[in-house]
């Protein structure tokens, strides 16, 4: 009787276990960031970042079953409201046609996600690096996650092809943008 009841509750343990640790959560946007960094005239590097976006993934065990997320472009934020302008008009994002920017995810493993990124109607496959946060429980009692998702596109690769030449060699904007996503996560 004694092994019977051991043998129960060590499966109730980790029947449960799996349980708890496979979980839907909505991104906290609060607590979140979408950002980019692009060189600038090839000698320095803009940072901006999306105020409106909304998400969520599925994780199972510290890895993502699945994961997908939407920003509104107009958006884009660089703290100077001239280029803010520029990158909204159809030299850039050309928000009156393409409003959303979206990612869904396709595969994933411990260390690199690749999904669909969708930016001026045009989508492709990449990957992107994974730095796990974990998962806790908040002081409400509410379970949250963290992550964040580092990689690199071609703006080229998307139909963002704006540019000028400078007289010393080079171009006013950088093709490479480097991705930074921060994100915690609430349980659903």
């Amino acid at each position: 009787m004694k092994k019977s009841f051991i043998a129960m509750a060590v499966a109730g343990l980790l029947i449960g276990s799996s349980v708890a640790s496979a979980a839907v959560y909505k991104v906290d946007v609060s607590h979140s960031t979408v950002g980019f960094k692009v060189k600038h005239m090839m000698v320095s590097t803009v940072t901006g970042k999306f105020g409106t976006f909304t998400g969520s993934y599925d994780l199972e065990k510290g890895k993502f079953k699945t994961l997908s997320g939407q920003i509104k472009a107009d958006s884009v934020d660089t703290g100077i409201k001239k280029r803010d302008d520029h990158l909204r008009s159809a030299d850039f994002f050309d928000v009156e046609k393409f409003s959303d920017v979206s990612f869904v995810m396709t595969s994933a493993t411990k260390t690199k996600m690749t999904g669909d990124l969708t930016i001026h109607g045009i989508t492709k496959k990449v990957t992107l690096a994974i730095e796990m946060g974990g998962v806790v429980e908040d002081p409400n009692g509410n379970m949250r996650s963290g992550f964040v998702l580092t990689g690199s596109i071609k703006r080229k690769d998307f139909g963002l092809t704006w540019n000028k030449a400078i007289e010393a060699g080079g171009v006013v904007v950088g093709d490479e943008v480097k991705l930074i996503v921060e994100v915690e996560g609430i349980e659903e």
